[in-house]
């Protein structure tokens, strides 16, 4: 028995990286995972896979975020496969992961990519914890993923910082609205992670990764599994009184 069985869980942009990893521990500790995925089906699949020979239950669900229509194709494809996974209808976690992190100074940023930034960072997980919210359980949780860039200023992605800002007080407030049903609502803030966003610089780069480890106090770089951890606590019942919360997961970076 995990500490989140007879649960049900969705996570956004569980396909690869961050996501990955809470998915597949989510899965580990029981619960029964939706893993959304925009463009990565085999990706997907594969986790989907990891988490049931571990034992666990989990399916797939499809929606592409940014565009029209993105919140209505996730929740119609998570309504229509839960009861084949668990024994009844509604979510009891909500893990809006997925982002994508345009670069460039401000001088650099075009309309395009910022538009798209928060279409996909800021709109689409606002319209799917709205309309989740008649199917996520009193007593349930809803971890939003930020970002470390919001505590340390980093200008070549300031329109990145820029939603997960945003989404730093989305959390705030839907804590307190979401306080009377016994709901969580946290923020977790990752530094970085070694993750394939991050491998055209990182990896094979001695030097680079030298030099991203030594921002961490503990001088290392992030794993996807120092982030899932966090998240697997806020959503367990050790984490039924903490909420409103931005817990800071970048390994100290920059302290």
């Amino acid at each position: 028995m995990g500490t989140l069985t007879g649960r049900t869980a969705l996570v956004t942009g569980g396909s690869r990286g961050i996501g990955r990893a809470i998915a597949e521990r989510l899965g580990r500790e029981g619960a029964v995972v939706a893993v959304h995925y925009g463009r990565a089906a085999d990706a997907a699949d594969e986790v989907v896979a990891a988490i049931r020979a571990g034992g666990g239950s989990a399916f797939a669900v499809h929606a592409e975020l940014g565009v029209s229509g993105d919140v209505e194709t996730l929740w119609e494809g998570y309504d229509r496969q839960i009861l084949e996974h668990a024994d009844r209808a509604g979510l009891d976690i909500l893990v809006n992961n997925a982002g994508i992190t345009p670069r460039g100074e401000i001088e650099e940023t075009t309309a395009e990519s910022f538009d798209e930034a928060v279409a996909v960072n800021m709109r689409a997980p606002f319209f799917l914890t709205q309309q989740g919210l008649k199917r996520l359980r009193d007593g349930g949780r809803i971890v939003n993923i930020s970002s470390g860039a919001t505590r340390i200023a980093l200008t070549d992605i300031i329109a990145y910082a820029m939603t997960k800002g945003a989404v730093e007080a989305f959390t705030l407030t839907l804590a307190k609205a979401l306080g009377g049903r016994g709901i969580t609502v946290n923020s977790v803030a990752p530094g970085i992670v070694d993750t394939d966003i991050n491998a055209s610089w990182l990896r094979g780069n001695e030097a680079a990764e030298r030099s991203a480890a030594a921002l961490s106090a503990l001088g290392r770089v992030g794993r996807p599994e120092d982030v899932a951890d966090v998240v697997a606590f806020l959503a367990s019942d050790d984490g039924r009184w903490v909420t409103g919360q931005v817990v800071d997961a970048t390994g100290g970076s920059q302290l």
